[in-house]
């Protein structure tokens, strides 16, 4: 969320001039970022030749989005044009906006749209904000989650390699913020890895939220180059792990994207990691390129091997693990809470077998 002055603070910001991908640009705030993260001739990864078709090819059947609105969402939907909130679920075009707003939650981008990092899978804008920060944002927050009558909301961020704590104690003010206004809103922090700075993460875990997310992101043989290269597998783990041990009445969740050459054997190798690091909630979802200038596809994975990842998920203990071509890293997030596997039941082969955990 961008917000403004007071009696502005909902509002979005207006319109920037278009500009190209991979191209740099100055920002309202007047530093210099680079459009959509990557610049042109990024997508080959080290090494290795560019895929020829997959990225390409057209999309199958099974990634096709349905239209279908419920009044819930209509209702949320009126809310936000009015007031004219800025949301994540609208800006990346979420697949699951629909679901998720007709269900009260919604995820809401703090600490501005300039990324510190360049990750080669993601299409947020890089550059170093010198330090920027919005110091009405925690209250505007929570003026937006309460014209959203939201029951559940996610707070998310860029990186922010220039502030001296990585925007912990924003976050953290954040948090307080929205707890002050919607006592009975439950928050999720999905945040950056804070350099594996522990003390950050504390600062975060113990604002008084309810869930605690750092997506993995990838597999280890591809977090170089898929991430970037300050971002780290075991660095993630250890973020995730010192979350939970920090505060263990908190839900820890992070997330995985498939089809970006990993194999079968490395998916489930990261979810052993997970679950000895702590890690509560697994989603998983097909990575999609944003640009030309992103890493291609690799491959389309197909549902029925999405279900295969959920049943050995579940096998290895997660309490909820959400895996098909759509799920993002906040898909069903407000079902956490009920720990009743999201709401989605245990597959048909495993039901009876495993019983739903609490934690």
């Amino acid at each position: 969320m961008r917000p403004k002055q007071p009696g502005k603070a909902e509002q979005k910001p207006s319109p920037s001039p278009s500009v190209n991908s991979g191209v740099k640009f100055v920002t309202p705030q007047g530093f210099t970022a680079i459009k959509d993260g990557v610049k042109p001739g990024s997508s080959m990864k080290s090494g290795q030749a560019p895929s020829p078709t997959v990225g390409k090819a057209r999309k199958p059947s099974w990634l096709r989005i349905s239209t279908h609105t419920t009044p819930e969402f209509k209702s949320v939907k009126k809310t936000v044009d009015s007031h004219r909130l800025s949301t994540v679920c609208e800006e990346s075009h979420c697949p699951n906006m629909n679901e998720c707003w007709s269900n009260g939650t919604a995820t809401i981008m703090v600490m501005g749209s300039v990324c510190t990092r360049a990750c080669r899978f993601c299409s947020v804008d890089t550059g170093n904000p010198n330090g920027w920060l919005d110091p009405e944002e925690p209250e505007n927050c929570a003026r937006s989650v309460a014209l959203m009558n939201l029951r559940y909301v996610v707070i998310t961020s860029v990186d922010r390699d220039d502030l001296s704590d990585g925007g912990a104690q924003h976050y953290a003010d954040c948090v307080a913020a929205i707890k002050r206004s919607n006592p009975t809103t439950a928050v999720e922090a999905l945040t950056p890895d804070f350099n594996g700075e522990l003390d950050c993460v504390a600062t975060v875990v113990n604002s008084g939220l309810e869930v605690f997310a750092q997506n993995l992101e990838t597999v280890e043989r591809l977090t170089h180059p898929v991430r970037d290269p300050r971002a780290g597998y075991q660095q993630t783990l250890d973020v995730l792990a010192f979350g939970k041990n920090e505060r263990p009445q908190i839900l820890t969740k992070t997330s995985l994207m498939v089809g970006l050459g990993e194999t079968d054997d490395e998916i489930k190798q990261a979810m052993e990691d997970m679950r000895r690091h702590q890690v509560d909630i697994l989603t998983l979802g097909q990575y999609l390129q944003p640009t030309k200038n992103h890493l291609p596809v690799e491959r389309w994975v197909h549902p029925d091997e999405f279900s295969r990842y959920r049943e050995i998920g579940l096998t290895l203990g997660f309490t909820e693990v959400a895996a098909g071509p759509l799920v993002r890293s906040s898909y069903r997030a407000d079902k956490i809470l009920e720990k009743n596997n999201l709401g989605l039941g245990l597959p048909q082969s495993m039901a009876g077998d495993i019983p739903v955990k609490n934690i």
